[in-house]
């Protein structure tokens, strides 16, 4: 017999209890060798542990993440209060607007209802003094205005962004400076803080000026502008704003946390966007 053989034989003698610690730790050892090799093993053994974590961390993520989160958006609004101005403005004015709109087309409806007869008899009195036809005159009174030309401008700086027109018209860079040139004059001179000039009318032409934190929008007006073209126009310039301004807000200057720097905005890519939203608009 060997001397090893000899040494484990002693062994074997003096501690049995060990060998049998040793043969199962080994058995151990292979079987999560075999778990760890095999993926469905590993699986059944490793999601319930993993599912229980993923859901006891989705319960405390509004103890332990909520405060983090809501303190980082006050900072975030409070250091960039124009951005969200600009973001917010198009769509609180469309709900606000929706809202009244529809509570006046209510009342319209309920005077209507009282007037309809007076208002036939007024307008075949109109077409006895005038001698035309009731069909001409109630032609003209639904005859709709027409958007001429949209112009949209830098509100501190007076520069032309980008425009559209139906046909040629005279220096549009000289317009744009021209409208905020009255549009600050009339602003300053009545001391009115956060009013807006709205409204310029000149001789058959209507410009009506929307105004927000960093531009505006000036559009000229042909024919009748009534209250309900006024709301259809805001409708369409709010739509217009929010597609292609407020959503592009790093387009037009950097954060407050940085120096300020005018960044340029593809001139040809807002007029087409100004052709496609006002154009073919009917108000």
């Amino acid at each position: 017999m060997k001397e090893q053989e000899k040494l484990e034989l002693l062994k074997d003698i003096l501690y049995p209890e060990d060998r049998g610690q040793v043969e199962d730790i080994s058995n151990r050892i292979t079987l999560l060798e075999l778990i760890i090799n095999d993926q469905e093993q590993l699986a059944e053994k490793v999601n319930p542990l993993v599912d229980q974590k993923i859901d006891s961390f989705t319960k405390s993520i509004p103890d332990t993440l909520g405060p983090t989160i809501t303190a980082t958006l006050k900072k975030e609004i409070k250091n960039h209060k124009d951005e969200v101005v600009d973001a917010l403005y198009p769509v609180l004015g469309k709900m606000v607007k929706k809202y009244v709109a529809q509570e006046i087309k209510v009342l319209s409806e309920k005077i209507d209802n009282q007037l309809s007869f007076i208002k036939r008899w007024k307008l075949r009195l109109r077409a006895i003094f005038t001698g035309k036809k009731e069909e001409e005159l109630l032609l003209k009174e639904l005859s709709s205005s027409k958007i001429e030309q949209v112009l949209l401008i830098e509100r501190d700086s007076g520069i032309l962004k980008a425009s559209y027109s139906r046909t040629s018209s005279i220096d549009e860079e000289m317009i744009s400076g021209m409208l905020t040139a009255i549009k600050t004059f009339v602003e300053d001179a009545y001391h009115k803080k956060n009013q807006n000039l709205e409204l310029i009318e000149y001789e058959n032409y209507h410009i009506h000026l929307q105004s927000f934190v960093t531009h505006y929008v000036a559009v000229v007006i042909s024919g009748d502008y009534a209250l309900k073209s006024k709301n259809k126009l805001q409708d369409l310039i709010f739509n217009f704003y929010y597609n292609f301004m407020a959503m592009n807000l790093d387009l037009v200057f950097t954060s407050k946390d940085r120096p300020k720097e005018s960044k340029t905005i593809d001139k040809e890519w807002l007029e087409k966007e100004l052709a496609e939203s006002f154009g073919n608009a009917k108000i």
